[in-house]
Formats: structure tokens, sequence, C-alpha cells
């Protein structure tokens, strides 16, 4: 049996395009064309086909990405310089979209899922929160009709739950070596200025991923994650293309 035989792929990625909401302090998204197919056959006088490529202007922290230590702590690791074991291994997912802005995710929180999925943290996990923001609030998932206003979900104006300073502080405890979620952001925002996860991702050297999506297919399960960075030289983060591998 091969690996496409044994594993089900599930994209955890959102989609990049110009006008995607972007976080407000990051550079929004652009794509220009650079050349088109007639033009490039123009150029090179083939008779047969022409190449056709855009130009991406984005921010390493636009889409779904991971962090770099080094972006909120000047004394820690860039992208290029963090163990790849930080952005793939085992995963787990839990359920959270019962707690909304304003109210932290907490300890108790975290425990009551466990518990509810029958799941347990293991050393080296990833850890996955589904909030249920991205469904709630994308734009790509909503009429003009419905007045979702794109600043709810990515800019400086978005609120959304996160987890406190103590529930970060207990994860990376229990060993977890990634926090993601399905928001722009893994704190409470835009209420908490100590920014909790962050600081605590900085303490103990582990990194965060944001902007995921499609956590309602993995929440409450253990499954294999793989979300690796760009090797973009002293980036700050990276942009990545996060998968869950779900066995059949």
């Amino acid at each position: 049996m091969n690996w496409n035989q044994k594993y089900e792929l599930i994209d955890l990625t959102q989609e990049i395009y110009q006008g995607m909401p972007v976080f407000g302090m990051h550079q929004k998204t652009f794509i220009m064309v650079n050349q088109t197919h007639e033009q490039n056959m123009k150029n090179t006088g083939s008779p047969t086909l022409g190449f056709s490529a855009r130009n991406i202007l984005i921010s390493e922290h636009g889409p779904t990405h991971s962090d770099a230590v080094w972006e909120f702590l000047p004394s820690g690791p860039t992208i290029d310089k963090m163990d790849l074991k930080l952005f793939y291994g085992d995963a787990i997912c839990l359920d959270f979209t019962h707690i909304r802005y304003p109210d932290y995710i907490e300890i108790k929180d975290i425990e009551e899922a466990l518990e509810k999925a029958n799941l347990e943290i293991k050393k080296g996990d990833v850890f996955l929160m589904y909030t249920g923001h991205y469904e709630r609030t994308h734009p790509t998932l909503h009429s003009d009709d419905d007045m979702v206003d794109p600043l709810n979900y990515g800019g400086l104006e978005s609120r959304h739950s996160g987890v406190s300073y103590e529930s970060a502080k207990w994860l990376a405890e229990q060993g977890v070596v990634n926090i993601g979620c399905d928001a722009p952001a893994i704190d409470l925002t835009p209420d908490d200025l100590d920014y909790s996860g962050h600081l605590v991702c900085g303490e103990y050297g582990i990194t965060n991923t944001e902007n995921l999506m499609n956590l309602d297919k993995v929440a409450g399960t253990r499954f294999i994650y793989m979300g690796l960075p760009l090797r973009i030289r002293a980036g700050s983060g990276s942009p990545i293309r996060a998968v869950a591998l779900i066995e059949k």
C-alpha cells in the first residue's frame, strides 16, 4: 500500500489572492502580470508556445503562515534558522467554537476539549485550535448581502478569542511545539496587548501558525500535520502550505 492509498490529505491552507484580508499592520497582497503567453512568444520568437508568469508582493504574515521567534523576540531565530521539526509531525485539533471574544481559551477549556475528544497531548505535538473564525467572517464565504466587513477577519478591527498566557504556557510545558488557529492570531485580539501566545512562543522557542482553514474536518482527531516554511533568509515568518494527513 502506497502513501496515497493509506492517507487522505486535507488542505488547511487559505487561498492567496489580491484583496485577501491581511492583518492591518502587514503588507497587503498585490499580484501583477510579469509576462503574458503572447508577449513571451513575441519576445522569444517561438511559433509554438509562450510562458506566462506573475509577480506577487506579499507579507511573510499575510496568508496561512508560521512565525519565526525573531518576529517578536529580537534574540530569537529567524525562520531559516528554526528547526523544521516545529513545522511537521503528530498533531491534534480541538474544537473551541463555543468560546468567543472577549473570552480567552483557558487551561480548563483545553482539558475539557481533550476529554471530550478522548485525546491527550504528547511531547512534540502540533496543537491546532478550531475557533470557527474563518467560517464566520472570511469574505470569500459570504455574499455582499451578508454585510461582512473584511476588516473583521484580518484587519486591526478583527475580534476573536485566543490563548491566555497561562494556557499557552501550559501547552508549551506539555511539549507542544507549534500552536495554530484559524484566526489571524493565536492571541485574543484586539485586547491582549501582551500578545500572550506569542510571548510564550518566544519564551519556549516554539512557533505559531495562523490563518488556517478546514479545521472543522480534523477537529477532535489526531493526525499528521505538515506546514513547512519557505527558506527565507532572515525571515520573520513564512507563508506555508499546511495539510493534514488522516489515515483512511
